[in-house]
Formats: C-alpha cells, structure tokens, sequence
C-alpha cells in the first residue's frame, strides 16, 4: 500500500467511524471535497452544503470531536484488521460496480481469490438437516470447481456452506454485520478463526459496532455484491435470505432457489422465488451451467465413480434422502443387525450416506 493510499484509508475509516454516515454520505463527501481527509479537515458547520445532511450537522460535529483518525487507525493495526477502499488495488471488483459501494471494507484473512468467480450461499438459521446437508454439498461442488462461497457467518445454512467449502479445500468469505473485533454469531468463534486464516472475514462495519439488527438488511448487499449469483437453500416467507435475493436483483446478477418439502415453512421463500423465476438449483452444476455458458466457458465437477458392491448397492436404495432408522433399514433388507452396520459404516466411509443422532442414516 502506497502513503497516498494509507493516509486516505486513515481518514475513510475515521468518517466510517461516525455513526450517521453511511456510504453514500461518505461518497458524496469525499467526491465534493476531493479526498477523505479534506472531508475530515472540513468543520461539520460546512457540510450544509452537501445534500442530505441537514439536522444532523451537530450531531456529526460532536462525534468528530471525540474520534482521533491516527488513534483509530492504530487501533485496526493492533487487532490485526486491514482495509481497502474502492481506489485500492485488493478492493473486489464486483463491489465497485454497486450504485453506491462501500467507501470503506475491513477484514482479515485474504481478498485475492475474490477477484475469482464467487457464488453466495444463504438460507434460514432454523433450517432443516436437509437445509443443512444441501448448502454444504453445493458448496462442496462450487469448491472442487474453483469457485469462491460467500456467505453470512449465521448458523444453519450459512455456517453449512462456509464449512462445506473449507471441508474441500476451497475459499469462502463471510460478511458480518458488526466490526470484526466481535464474532457473530459468539458459537462461530472457531469458525471465524479458521476463515481469517483460510478464507476472509470481511465488514463494512468500524470497529466497536455490535451486532445490530439493522445492520444485517446492509450487510446482505454485500454478500450479494461480492457474488456473481446468489442461492437461497432454505427461507421462511419473511427470511432476511429473501432481502439477499432482493439485492442480487438490482445489482442484476443472478439468484438461484432450491426447491423442499412442500408443507414446510422453510421451503415457502424458496418456492416464491422460483415462481418469480429464480433458478431451480439440484446440485452445483446447475449454477455452473446458468452462470459461463453465456461466457463460453464450461465448467465442470470433478467427481471420482464410487464402485459399490451388491450388498451395499441394495442397503443404499432402500435409505431415502431424508433421515431412516437403522431398524427401519434393518427390517427393510431382511438382513442381519451387524450385517447392515457393517454395509452403513462401508458406506458413510465412502460418502454415499451420513449418520446423524440416534443411530439414523440418511443418503448424501
């Protein structure tokens, strides 16, 4: 990073730091005065003359007062927090061609697989083991294709995608709706460590800000924004994945929907969404194909042939793709007890099925 860019980045993340601006205030500072810094120089009594700041010119004034830009760049370099602005070189691509981009994005960990092509994965923090299996498995693919997975940090389907894609090598970014000196939520700490120091963690949000209700509508613009299209595995009729996909729209890139049980709740935001047309999504490849057809480029899932023997061919097409008791596939084989766990553990081994709580198993 040159001095220019450093000095500039001081004062960005010093306007960042005061409550009532936001992007598009901070754009139009800076583009009005002509640089971060002038903006910061400038008494808020001046600021009268920028559109859209009217009634609040004490408020701005008074915080100004009690922010060091110095202080609190010192502050980002002892939590070992980074940052880039739209006018940096690491700053992602697709980010700068939002209406109004963040003049300002912290995080830790690297952005330079960003500037890959990157897939955002979202759905309900209540999802279903479905949910959770289908988020991981698609970000599984999207990995072994080379694709980035952006996603959210939230438990369910977003903390399913993220450790899909690490589980197979691959990058993925989670954006937080808070400064990154927290973690959001706190049960993601281990998760957060292992993407700083695999993938990147990345806010928009200065340092000190808790995890606020209203921030994460404006964090979704980001997920969607660094991402050439954005899949919903699992929502409700009035999920915050939904605002997600509202996004990916006006920023005119892709969205994605996977179908569910009919009668469950967490199937209605995806269902609505394909109605409107999103794109119905079965496995990885269907993404692949909608997003570099177009582009000439065809990419495809390198996935090795599983040989099974009779045994376990017949034990697998009698388990479903949703839980079954080993009774159940006991009785169902006509088999024997230790015969059948045996075929089961062979199985799970070979990642044709997993076992979950209570001794079920259910097809991957």
């Amino acid at each position: 990073m040159n001095v220019n860019n450093e000095k500039e980045l001081i004062y960005l993340n010093a306007l960042n730091t005061v409550s009532v601006l936001g992007a598009r205030r901070i754009d139009t500072l800076v583009n009005y005065y002509g640089s971060a810094q002038s903006a910061w120089n400038t008494p808020a009594a001046d600021y009268i003359k920028v559109a859209g700041l009217e009634g609040q010119l004490e408020q701005i004034e008074t915080e100004k007062k009690k922010i060091d830009p110095k202080t609190g760049w010192e502050k980002l370099l002892n939590k070992k927090i980074k940052c880039t602005s739209p006018h940096c070189s690491d700053y992602p691509d697709l980010l700068r061609e939002m209406t109004f981009p963040p003049p300002v994005i912290y995080y830790r960990g690297s952005l330079e697989k960003l500037k890959k092509p990157a897939v955002a994965i979202v759905g309900s923090r209540r999802c279903t083991f479905y949910g959770k299996e289908v988020a991981g498995k698609l970000a599984s693919e999207l990995a072994a294709a080379g694709v980035s997975v952006i996603s959210g940090m939230a438990l369910g389907v977003d903390t399913a995608a993220h450790k899909g894609a690490l589980d197979n090598g691959g990058y993925t970014a989670a954006v937080l709706g808070c400064g990154l000196d927290h973690c959001y939520p706190p049960r993601n700490r281990d998760l957060m460590e292992q993407l700083s120091n695999e993938g990147a963690v990345i806010s928009e949000f200065a340092v000190g800000m808790e995890p606020m209700a209203k921030n994460f509508p404006q964090r979704n613009r980001i997920i969607s924004g660094l991402s050439l299209g954005t899949v919903v595995v699992e929502a409700t009729a009035k999920s915050g994945a939904l605002i997600t996909a509202g996004f990916a729209l006006e920023q005119n890139r892709e969205v994605f929907a996977v179908p569910g049980n009919v009668g469950s709740p967490y199937s209605r935001g995806c269902h609505r969404l394909l109605k409107e047309g999103a794109r119905l999504v079965e496995s990885a490849q269907d993404i692949l194909d909608e997003l570099y057809l177009e582009q000439g480029i065809q990419l495809t899932i390198e996935t090795a042939p599983v040989e099974l023997n009779d045994s376990e061919k017949k034990v697998l097409d009698l388990i479903p793709y949703q839980p079954m008791h080993i009774d159940n596939i006991v009785r169902l084989s006509e088999m024997k007890t230790a015969e059948v766990g045996a075929i089961l553990l062979a199985l799970e081994i070979k990642n044709c099925l997993i076992q979950t709580p209570g001794k079920f198993f259910c097809r991957t």
